[in-house]
């Protein structure tokens, strides 16, 4: 994509993200519907996850799930569009739960790791994080090829003061001094290198898992938070956020264990509400390595 089409493009969807916000759900619903029924946008990836991910459920059941997903992701779309624009107040009111453990840990001068799914709109958790966040708010991304569509997302994710780092470059970012403490905010259920990842079972699948939120939990010895965004029911465009601590004391945590906790919650919030995760990412295009590295195993001592 040239740079005249990729601007062309951005025109037109910071113009979208002028609608109201009755009519940016009008739109998504409408997209559902052209994506899904009639381009079959991922059709075959998503069906195929939902039934190897749930095989207690029936064809009917599975139709359900993919067809709630599919306002999910166009929802997701419209969303992010949407909060591109808006005010703090917008931000606040469309995300609520308790801060009190991330509140807690800045009292007490420290450090931590903010670990979440693609579960919600993430956008509007990084968003809602520089926000109402006292820590500095680090945000570990992917950086775009297309350099204009990719200083879009810059501008869009820093907009109230988060700092965007590739992960390639995370540990360097986070030996810089400081004056107060950092989170760094990061999603890690993406699919990983399977010669490097560690390997576990997933929603009855064998999963590899990025090793880096462990690495540097350990190195730096950051406590570790989850972040589960839940949709608030019968209210599109509203999430709930409720975070729990993985581990305060990482160096004592068996290797990959913070990893397995991390993916054994992430199933159960899945379990609880299962059209809301990204299920037209190719999560298993991997297969698992006949032989593992002992680092890519859950040890059974710290």
């Amino acid at each position: 994509m040239n740079k005249i089409v990729a601007k062309i493009s951005i025109f037109f969807l910071n113009s979208i993200a002028g609608l109201s916000w009755k009519n940016i759900f009008r739109v998504s619903t409408a997209l559902s519907w052209l994506l899904f029924d009639v381009v079959g946008y991922r059709k075959r990836v998503i069906l195929e996850n939902l039934k190897n991910s749930f095989p207690d459920k029936s064809p009917e059941q599975i139709e359900i799930i993919s067809r709630n997903f599919y306002i999910h992701f166009t929802d997701l779309i419209l969303e992010t569009l949407k909060f591109r624009t808006a005010s703090p107040q917008v931000i606040r009111e469309r995300l609520e739960g308790d801060l009190t453990i991330i509140n807690d840990l800045f009292k007490q001068n420290r450090s931590a790791i903010f670990l979440m799914g693609h579960r919600g709109n993430w956008e509007l958790a990084n968003l809602f994080s520089s926000l109402e966040f006292s820590h500095d708010c680090i945000v570990v991304y992917r950086p775009l090829q297309n350099k204009v569509f990719d200083k879009w997302f810059l501008d869009y994710r820093t907009r109230f003061g988060a700092k965007l780092v590739p992960m390639d470059k995370i540990f360097k970012e986070l030996l810089t001094p400081r004056t107060k403490p950092f989170v760094v905010v990061l999603a890690n259920d993406q699919s990983a290198n399977p010669k490097t990842a560690f390997w576990t079972k997933f929603l009855h699948q064998d999963t590899g898992i990025f090793r880096g939120v462990e690495a540097i939990a350990r190195k730096l010895n950051l406590p570790v938070l989850y972040a589960e965004f839940s949709k608030v029911e019968n209210k599109r465009g509203y999430y709930h956020v409720d975070i729990t601590t993985i581990t305060e004391t990482p160096k004592e945590v068996p290797v990959n264990g913070i990893l397995e906790k991390q993916i054994q919650i992430l199933e159960q919030d899945i379990r609880l509400q299962p059209h809301n995760w990204l299920w037209s990412h190719r999560r298993w295009k991997h297969e698992k390595p006949e032989c593992l590295k002992p680092e890519q195993l859950l040890s059974l001592i710290p």
